[in-house]
């Protein structure tokens, strides 16, 4: 028997699955993800070492408790959350919690950042915004108030590292990771001298980056009787969960497209040369190491399925009555509602930046409208139009890609929580004019990070034969032409609302939410 394990780090939950060459799941077991507020501190949000490790050695125990012979798992990787890091000291323990995502400490750093390096200047090298969540922030912020532990530091290493360092006792990281530190040459895929000396960090703190796919080594005796893995599987570099995500899409060529339909819409596409221009950051638009040796993802991301639920807390009562009247679902008796409208909402459109615009517009003041309402827009008008907002936005971002990338994107594959809302996509289709595939694949990132340890040990070819291996074919939504050329003309009346609403949103973001 040849299997295959993957780890994956979530913010939620600390997960292994083992998998057989086909990409069928064996098995798989979760333990949570335990954030907890330091005492002082209730703003703070940090991840204990200990209980990353030994979650996700319990989880992987369990996972492994059925299989007869622990040696048929041949590989493991693991994958997870991009920005959060760990301090280690000479002997390999680790010095102070991981800073989370959700932690607002280093936004002075990030102030700083901006100011003395420059985001323009970032971003033509790292291909990253200057997010103050990056490991380069939390990095400056140890150095300023924990100057002692930094003394002592050894390793800054990313959580998935981390992991692996407890799995094999090896340090490395992987380019799609390595790039979530802003302190990586895109072009160069190694440490940028030039950011390095601008922000004061020093270089021997950093693994040395490496390909994804690359062994690492042999399960440990220490973590084989945590975990359950066997001495002789190997540790094989995985990478980014959403980029090890599009690896049983198929999207690590160039022309593909994964369209991530969930709280937030990720659309990621893979270019051959990293694109670092000017346009492309202030489109909101992240350019990362692949996974996939000399690619590339190209990625924005835009909150999408956040403005369907908050149009459901505010104007579905009466949905959510019958839904719980009928022990049903909330959602089938407002997609009910769209029956009796048409195409174009009766006039009304949506500008869904409710929670500020990422891509392809970036601006944290911008707000979110409808204009264009009368007497006779009903309110299922109104979710007809949130949900034309949405993939208006969609087509916006498309656009930009192909307009900066340079490139044509010909083949659209969805996926997400939402991928089942079938109006929603089959709209999104007949604005787009062209047939889209939803996704059947179950958990594409574990999946993913699976077929990089598969490709490592050599139990697959290649990538391209690792993803025939797993492929599973979904449903296919096809265009009504017709209503392809009545949404190119709203289009373009779409994309005059921001510019209209622009200062407007901003006088009104200043006053109340400033």
């Amino acid at each position: 028997m040849d299997y295959l394990m993957a780890i994956d780090l979530g913010s939620t939950s600390l997960k292994a699955v083992i998998y057989d060459l086909d990409g069928n799941r064996i098995a798989s077991a979760s333990r949570p993800t335990e954030k907890t507020t330091p005492e002082g501190h209730p703003e703070w949000v940090i991840w204990e070492p200990d209980q990353i490790w030994h979650g996700a050695a319990a989880a992987a125990k369990e996972a492994m408790s059925v299989i007869d012979d622990p040696a048929w798992v041949k590989a493991v990787a693991v994958t997870g959350m991009g920005m959060d890091g760990v301090p280690i000291d000479q002997e390999g323990h680790h010095l102070y919690p991981f800073i989370s995502w959700h932690d607002p400490r280093t936004a002075a750093q990030a102030e700083w950042w901006d100011k003395h390096i420059g985001a323009e200047k970032t971003f033509s090298i790292a291909g990253f915004p200057t997010w103050a969540i990056t490991a380069a922030m939390r990095i400056l912020w140890m150095k300023e108030h924990e100057p002692e532990i930094m003394k002592r530091t050894r390793k800054w290493l990313l959580i998935e590292d981390f992991l692996n360092h407890k799995l094999c006792a090896k340090i490395a990281t992987d380019y799609s990771m390595a790039s979530c530190m802003l302190l990586f040459d895109q072009k160069a895929q190694t440490w940028s001298d030039e950011l390095m000396a601008a922000s004061g960090i020093d270089r021997t703190l950093l693994p040395d980056p490496v390909q994804s796919g690359t062994v690492l080594g042999k399960i440990t005796p220490e973590a084989s009787a945590l975990t359950g893995l066997s001495t002789e599987t190997t540790v094989v570099l995985g990478g980014h969960d959403h980029i090890c995500g599009t690896l049983p899409i198929g999207v690590y060529r160039p022309g593909t497209v994964l369209d991530i339909m969930g709280t937030w819409e990720i659309i990621s596409t893979a270019v051959p040369s990293p694109v670092l221009d000017p346009a492309i950051s202030a489109a909101g638009i992240c350019m990362q190491s692949h996974v996939v040796p000399s690619m590339y993802a190209a990625w924005g991301a835009a909150v999408s399925g956040e403005s369907l639920e908050w149009f459901r807390k505010e104007f579905g009562f009466e949905a959510q009555q019958k839904a719980d009247k009928d022990g049903s679902v909330v959602w089938t008796h407002l997609m009910a509602w769209l029956a009796h409208t048409k195409p174009g909402a009766s006039g009304a459109m949506f500008l869904p930046h409710i929670s500020a615009s990422g891509c392809p517009i970036n601006d944290s003041k911008s707000l979110g409208a409808f204009v264009g309402v009368s007497n006779t827009v009903t309110k299922a008008d109104m979710l007809r139009a949130v949900i034309e907002g949405l993939n208006y936005q969609f087509l916006h971002i498309i656009e930009v890609m192909e307009s900066n990338l340079k490139c044509k994107l010909e083949k659209i594959t969805i996926a997400g929580g939402v991928a089942q809302n079938e109006f929603w996509i089959q709209n999104k289709v007949d604005m787009l004019g062209m047939p889209m595939e939803v996704s059947e694949v179950q958990e594409a990132t574990p999946l993913g990070c699976a077929m990089l340890a598969g490709v490592g040990v050599g139990l697959y070819r290649d990538m391209d034969e690792a993803y025939q291996r797993v492929r599973k074919s979904g449903k296919v939504y096809y265009p009504n032409k017709a209503l392809t050329e009545q949404y190119t003309k709203l289009f373009g009346i779409y994309k005059d609302l921001y510019p209209a609403l622009k200062n407007i949103n901003h006088t009104l973001f200043d006053q109340f939410k400033g």
